[in-house]
């Protein structure tokens, strides 16, 4: 197999910290569940074995959520207390949602992932006005009407990218929110989440963490504006002393917003997002998009800003199963995504596969 893209040097600091992971040939799916950092596996085991031994410190757990919750922080470029934990984007979306008033406007991208859309479409009962449109009219669509845009930063089902600075400026323009899902992008490509009003992601994906870990950073404006309906003991700014009974004690910060945390899941969450932190997303984005490049100059497709790639080649799953590589179907096509630990090697043997 033969390609114009050259291969990484051993050199570069991202490929240096392969060995931190475990062997996973040909894994190209972080877009369904990326593949944690041994040191990940190793903290979710520990905290297992505790739970099997009845030996469950859950005050301990508090230490965890804090290291993720200051690590996603620096990965967006917020302030540890503008950053919600939280255990999905739909419950976070759902939040944001019910805050746009009867008769304002939320404005949604064509093919978005549901866990956006749903919460949106579930307004409109209430008298809130749901209006859809292609990605690339995004921006441009959002008027004095637009209360809220819901969008993805990366979309899921093909890798499109939005042109987050267009976004940036006509929401600020307007005066209109923007919920920005960063699941697909958080990771790998640098976002700057000041420049929007709720930012959220899912940690499973590219942020190589367990299932049932996500956050979401809130501008400190609009906090008061969004009603806390899933507080619970965790949403108070001490909760092990504020288990019970009112009024209501819920903090100036981002942290009302809270949810009880799974505890083994934010277990191997700290450890992976300080991992992704350590990097850099830019470092790590030059990686992904450089396999990505390489997929795409071997299948003789166009150029393109997304770690994402989609195979339309005939058989295209079946060829790939059977070579071992991990890829996913969304939308009747198949998808491979490109992000740690996959190397040059797991890009040529799909290409072997395709080709």
């Amino acid at each position: 197999m033969t390609t114009t893209e050259a291969a990484p040097s051993a050199a570069n600091p991202i490929v240096a910290a392969l060995d931190r992971f475990p062997a996973v040939p040909g894994h190209l799916d972080a877009a369904t569940s990326g593949v944690p950092p041994s040191r990940s596996v190793s903290a979710v085991r520990m905290a297992v074995a505790a739970w099997a031994e009845g030996r469950i410190d859950g005050h301990a757990f508090d230490v965890d959520v804090r290291r993720a919750r200051a690590a996603f922080a620096r990965i967006v470029a917020v302030a540890a207390q503008d950053v919600a934990c939280g255990g999905a984007v739909s419950v976070f979306a759902g939040l944001v949602a019910a805050a746009v008033p009867p008769g304002g406007e939320v404005l949604f991208a064509t093919g978005d992932f549901t866990s956006v859309v749903f919460p949106m479409l579930a307004q409109e009962p209430r008298g809130v006005r749901v209006r859809e449109v292609p990605l690339e009219r995004i921006a441009e669509a959002i008027d004095g009407r637009t209360s809220l845009v819901a969008v993805s930063a990366v979309q899921s089902a093909d890798g499109r990218v939005l042109d987050l600075e267009a976004l940036a400026r006509a929401a600020d323009h307007h005066g209109a929110d923007v919920f920005l899902d960063v699941t697909q992008a958080a990771g790998w490509l640098p976002i700057d989440a000041s420049r929007f009003t709720f930012v959220c992601a899912g940690a499973y994906k590219w942020l190589l963490s367990p299932r049932g870990s996500a956050l979401m950073a809130v501008r400190p404006e609009a906090v008061e504006r969004v009603i806390a309906h899933t507080a619970g003991w965790y949403a108070a700014e001490h909760p092990w002393s504020c288990c019970y009974g009112g009024p209501l004690r819920l903090p100036a910060t981002a942290k009302r917003f809270d949810v009880s945390p799974a505890w083994t899941c934010w277990a191997g969450t700290a450890p992976s997002l300080e991992l992704i932190d350590e990097l850099g997303p830019a470092a790590i984005g030059a990686h992904d998009l450089a396999l990505a490049a390489r997929l795409r100059t071997g299948l003789g497709m166009p150029p393109s800003d997304s770690a994402i790639v989609i195979a339309d080649h005939p058989d295209a799953e079946a060829r790939l199963r059977r070579a071992g590589v991990k890829a996913s179907v969304r939308a009747g096509r198949v998808r491979l995504s490109c992000h740690l630990p996959a190397t040059v090697d797991d890009i040529d043997l799909a290409l072997t596969a395709l080709t």
